[in-house]
């Protein structure tokens, strides 16, 4: 079995490394310090299972793993509660809350080999893919473009739609895809900047020139960048509430 660990703290990846000794049927392909030689790294072993911290500098544990198309088992170590409390035990394999005893180390490995490689993979996705489930970074969408990690400040998207199975992430550069639903994004951006003014549209309320009728019930929210969105009856309900008109 191959593992990885990813965790930006020296001593936190020695502990694990340290407990990992008494399986020998476990193999340690990889340390990385970061989300960035994390992505890299599960990208070359392809590994059985990964111990990811939640918390790193450059990118966070879930925005490294929405960059993997086939994300592995996870066993989080995190120094912080209220991420483990709400949705770990449904979705992930197990979380392991700094600092962690061996023998707690020891029942997160029994969980895992409990569980089938599907069965661990499946909890991964779902944990990534469910809004409000996990941290979000609310200042950023981290995404691939063409094989390289980009990451995209909120202040520079102008709107975002809802494109099939994809969002549109458009800013001046032009736009992005990233693999997630609008709901999603409804929960990890700040809602004091980003309204859901339509169905198809979540739009930067930053970049609102004005807000014209257009047919019965609706309008046209006009951007100081040139484009036009229609704006539902209930996004005009929302766009109100936020901009206090």
């Amino acid at each position: 079995m191959k593992a990885i660990i990813i965790d930006d703290e020296s001593l936190a990846r020695g502990i694990v490394r340290e407990y990992l000794q008494q399986y020998p049927d476990i193999d340690i392909v990889q340390e990385c310090a970061d989300g960035f030689e994390g992505v890299k790294a599960i990208q070359q072993h392809q590994p059985d299972l990964v111990f990811l911290d939640i918390q790193m500098p450059k990118i966070t544990g879930f925005e490294m793993l929405e960059l993997i198309e086939q994300p592995p088992a996870v066993i989080f170590t995190t120094a912080f509660e209220e991420y483990a409390i709400r949705a770990f035990e449904s979705h992930a394999v197990d979380y392991l809350l700094k600092p962690f005893s061996k023998e707690r180390f020891d029942k997160a490995i029994q969980k895992w080999r409990q569980q089938n490689p599907q069965e661990q993979r499946e909890h991964t996705r779902q944990l990534i893919n469910a809004p409000g489930l996990t941290p979000h970074h609310p200042g950023r969408i981290v995404l691939k473009d063409n094989g390289k990690i980009k990451i995209i400040p909120a202040a520079g998207i102008h709107y975002l739609e809802a494109a099939d199975d994809y969002v549109k992430i458009v800013t001046a550069e032009g736009y992005f895809l990233k693999n997630k639903t609008m709901a999603y994004f409804e929960q990890a951006l700040d809602p004091q900047n980003f309204v859901r003014i339509h169905r198809s549209y979540l739009i930067n309320i930053q970049l609102i020139s004005r807000i014209e009728p257009y047919e019965k019930d609706s309008y046209l929210a006009v951007l100081s960048v040139g484009m036009k969105l229609p704006v539902s009856k209930s996004g005009y309900v929302r766009l109100k509430q936020v901009l206090g008109i």
